[in-house]
């Protein structure tokens, strides 16, 4: 199962009895600042979880896997993730 924004809300309202309108302020806040720094090519470390970097790929060949045609797939920016040690080490049970 996939944690929603709404799982995310929800949690945030049970754990701190804040307000449910305030609960969601404050997580659409966060994710706002975070899709901010990110446009602005800005790197986001958040310790003991990991590190969002936003990354540069090159133009480069491609193909449309239902017709076999070539086409040229432009450059553009992606956004990576790399965990840290500790969430590394708590997803394999170390």
């Amino acid at each position: 199962m996939a944690l929603t924004k709404e799982n995310i809300i929800n949690t945030v309202y049970e754990e701190t009895q804040l307000p449910k309108s305030r609960s969601r302020d404050v997580v659409e806040r966060l994710l706002e600042i975070i899709k901010g720094t990110l446009a602005q090519g800005e790197d986001i470390l958040i310790s003991g979880f990991g590190k969002f970097m936003v990354k540069d790929k090159a133009a480069r060949r491609g193909r449309n896997p239902q017709t076999r045609a070539d086409l040229q797939l432009r450059a553009r920016k992606v956004v990576v993730f790399k965990t840290s040690g500790v969430l590394r080490k708590q997803i394999n049970g170390e």
